[in-house]
């Protein structure tokens, strides 16, 4: 055989000369563009490529002018806004997709060449989805200089597509499919002719028909053995080149060795030594369970792709409204802060706006969890990513590109899935592990029994090799984790550090930052009281007519409270700092603010405001002589806030609430939600210090904030959660990001939490209880090569239909109990 190629692995042409230095020793390649390629890897300082990687990488081939004319385009700013993310100081974040990654060390290899690059800040590389994020200062780098860098080592870099993402993945889907049905098709007609084998007595068939047989169950079992098993061939292979045992190396020795040994029966006409029945069952059972594994591991990855598949292609654009209403088709890569848009009924918004005209509401199901449409009219927010369902709407661009709240979710989403837990980690440990006990146990079994019956003990090696699995242990909880991770994004949360759901199941106590997290963090309309008789909306629209021309907090929450109610007409309007607001309403003056200024116009307050809203900010509205109604602004408290600290408390966690705010208004919410305590004007300080001061107790503390100051706290707690709408800080510094800012997701995830917990036990005793239970069985002689191959498939497909349960939504009671 030809010597390999050092780079690619294919064999080298007789007439090839193109050698390169590793090492103190001289390695040939097959071709210049390999040549090339490994000499800039190992000029580079990165030869340790070769001694790790797991399998060949592609052969190299140089980049044509065309291809690198295109590569260079990238530069252009305009054709990076649907892909790249520009910071302060130009520093910029790009998606991109490589092709030609392999294995991990190919992931390695990458990571290591473009973080050597002058500019380059950071980089990190999804294995699973092959999808790559760099952060680089443009002014020293530029995009396609990043890409030249890539393509120079052998492999391929361009920007994130989904639907070329889609092909890659349908293609590899297609090949196991493909793999699957030659397997299945050969096992059941391999099965034709072995049954009546089994089942006729000695002497029944002819010994011509009976070796006929055979000679045909052999030529069926080929295309297993030469294609469907390929897989484990590879798998095997990448593992001895880093001389270590993985999970695929006891199934390669099991098909290859009952193969040869049925062969050798066969040509031997020993008549109870062939079992090319096992063989194709087995390569068909193992591949059938591997592929229901794919679908459960992709499910976590699903919840990405779809995100990134959100976004239309196209957009209607008003280029001179208001004037103008007529809508032009224009790509949503060429749309630009400013830019008005019309969004149809049915219709994707393609970025983040702000109504500007029209009444409807949006589906935000993808991006929040919220199931429910959520109402817009002018003034309201709208997000890339969700559905028109009503009416026509007048959008203002906001954010486009890799700036809206869709390309911050995938970003989370992406660090999620590329943070390995520290379960699965060691889960994987134990599997290598288990696999070297395996093979030496194998070897034991066969030197035993060769001993005691010589004729059976290459087939009982055979069944210990393919009875263990392995396979189950290493996927009892990446499987579980992955699932859970999916749910969670299904339901507005994102997991973004693998450790979050492994902890969640043993916290004992859950402190709340107060504003912004139990309140909605903005001065809201609390409660009116009207004076005179008059109807709350009349004296509502009279404030917010006085309020209508400032940018007061208070003067938004009255303006927000009055959204949609006609006003009246205001002249001769004057604001008095610290005091309130006085205006002419169809001749009559007008006063709102602080009941002492409203006075000097209305009179004597009446005795029913004496001691109504002790406490809060109350607003007043009188004319002359007549005092009107009274209003309570304030910070309100979410809608779901109560019924989420009664799940919680039912679950037996203890609740805290740490708040900057003054004593008053922490109490009365501490007590109207029955929390177990709570501090005020607490500084960040005083909040690390508390949740300090809980873990000294063995507390294991879950931590909800979404401030800046909420930061270090959240970076101290055990699990941390940090709202969606919260401070860029906070969400940094958060183990799981509450995108869609529902509370009531809290207890979903911490019962998601537990039942993934349980979840990994059940599959880890399954694991290991069935490998107990079998392996003892094998060895002893009670089990058959195909009963053994049977075995390992349903101790794989069982450890990933139970995690599977996971993904499943259990109701609007998901969050009752454990």
């Amino acid at each position: 055989m030809d010597e390999p190629c050092f780079h690619c692995g294919l064999p080298i042409p007789e007439s090839a000369d193109f050698p390169v230095r590793y090492r103190e020793k001289s390695e040939a390649t097959c071709c210049a563009g390999c040549q090339a390629v490994a000499q800039t890897i190992i000029d580079s300082g990165l030869g340790d490529y070769y001694a790790h990687r797991t399998e060949g990488a592609r052969q190299a081939e140089p980049l044509p002018k065309e291809l690198l004319d295109q590569i260079r385009l990238y530069d252009s700013d305009a054709l990076q806004q649907s892909f790249v993310r520009v910071e302060d100081g130009d520093i910029r974040e790009a998606a991109l997709m490589l092709e030609g990654i392999t294995c991990a060390a190919c992931v390695w290899l990458n990571e290591q060449h473009v973080k050597r690059l002058p500019g380059v800040l950071s980089v990190d590389i999804n294995y699973s989805s092959h999808r790559a994020r760099v952060r680089w200062d443009n002014t020293r780098l530029r995009l396609s200089q990043i890409l030249e860098a890539i393509s120079a080592i052998g492999y391929r870099a361009h920007p994130y597509d989904a639907a070329r993402q889609e092909a890659m993945q349908q293609k590899e889907r297609k090949q196991s499919i493909n793999r699957l049905w030659v397997a299945g098709l050969s096992m059941m007609q391999v099965m034709m002719y072995a049954v009546p084998i089994y089942i006729a007595g000695d002497g029944e068939i002819d010994p011509e028909f009976l070796w006929i047989l055979h000679w045909a169950s052999f030529a069926l079992t080929l295309p297993v053995l030469l294609y469907s098993a390929l897989p484990f061939y590879r798998g095997t292979w990448r593992d001895l080149k880093t001389r270590r045992l993985g999970m695929d190396t006891p199934v390669t020795i099991g098909i290859l060795t009952g193969f040869f040994a049925s062969f050798w029966a066969l040509i031997h006409h020993v008549e109870h030594g062939i079992y090319f029945d096992s063989v194709s069952m087995f390569v068909f059972l193992l591949l059938g369970g591997r592929y229901l594994e794919g679908v459960a591991r992709r499910k976590a990855g699903e919840a990405s792709e779809n995100l990134v598949k959100l976004l239309p292609a196209f957009a209607h654009r008003l280029q001179g409204w208001p004037k103008s209403r007529e809508a032009s088709e224009a790509p949503v890569a060429d749309l630009a802060k400013g830019d008005v848009l019309l969004v149809k009924p049915g219709e994707t918004l393609p970025t983040d706006g702000l109504v500007l005209e029209g009444r409807s509401a949006a589906d935000e199901s993808l991006l929040t969890g919220e199931s429910r449409p959520i109402p817009k009219a002018q003034g309201d927010a709208v997000v890339a990513g969700s559905v028109n369902t009503a009416s026509p709407l007048v959008v203002e661009v906001t954010e486009t590109g890799q700036h809206t709240r869709l390309a911050g979710i995938v970003r989370l989403l992406d660090q999620a899935l590329a943070d390995k837990p520290r379960l699965a980690v060691l889960a994987d440990r134990f599997a290598s592990w288990f696999v070297t006990v395996l093979l030496l146990v194998a070897a034991a079994s066969y030197i035993g029994w060769h001993f005691v019956d010589p004729d059976r003990a290459l087939w009982i090696m055979v069944a210990v090799l393919v009875i263990s699995c392995p396979c189950a242990l290493s996927l009892a909880t990446p499987a579980a984790l992955t699932a859970a991770t999916g749910h969670l994004a299904s339901l507005g949360m994102l997991t973004t550090r693998g450790h979050a759901l492994e902890t969640l199941p043993h916290v004992t106590d859950v402190v709340f930052d107060k504003t912004g997290t139990l309140t909605h963090g903005r001065m809201q309309l609390i409660d009116t009281l009207v004076l005179d008789g008059s109807l709350p909306e009349q004296a509502l629209a009279i404030a917010a007519a006085l309020e209508a021309g400032s940018e007061h907090p208070i003067a938004r929450a009255f303006n927000d409270a009055a959204r949609g109610l006609e006003l009246p007409t205001l002249v001769e309007t004057e604001n008095m700092p610290g005091a309130g607001v006085e205006g002419r309403i169809g001749g009559c003056r007008w006063r709102l603010g602080r009941p002492a200024f409203v006075m000097s116009l209305a009179g004597t307050p009446p005795a029913a405001l004496e001691d109504w809203r002790q406490g809060e900010t109350v607003v007043v509205l009188g004319s002359e002589a007549v005092w009107i109604a009274a209003f309570a602004i304030g910070d309100a408290v979410r809608e779901d806030a109560a019924a989420t600290v009664t799940t919680l408390k039912r679950r037996g966690l203890r609740l805290h609430l740490l708040s900057g705010d003054n004593p008053g208004v922490v109490e009365r919410l501490g007590r109207m939600l029955e929390l177990d305590t709570w501090q005020a004007q607490a500084s960040p300080e005083d909040k690390l210090a508390y949740v300090a001061a809980l873990q000294a107790e063995g507390r294991r503390v879950l931590m909800m904030g979404d401030g800046i100051n909420d930061a270090p706290v959240l970076a101290r707690a055990d699990v941390s959660v940090a709202m969606g709408s919260g401070t860029d800080v906070a969400r940094a510094s958060g183990d799981m990001i509450l995108v869609n800012d529902r509370l009531g997701t809290l207890p979903q995830a911490v019962t998601l939490g537990h039942r993934t917990l349980g979840v990994i036990r059940q599959n880890l005793w399954w694991a290991a209880s069935y490998n107990l239970v079998a392996l003892p069985l094998a060895i002893a002689g009670h089990v058959t090569p195909w009963l053994a191959s049977l075995g390992m498939a349903l101790s794989s497909l069982i450890v990933v239909g139970n995690a599977l349960r996971l993904v499943r939504r259990t109701g609007p009671n998901a969050s009752s109990g454990r």
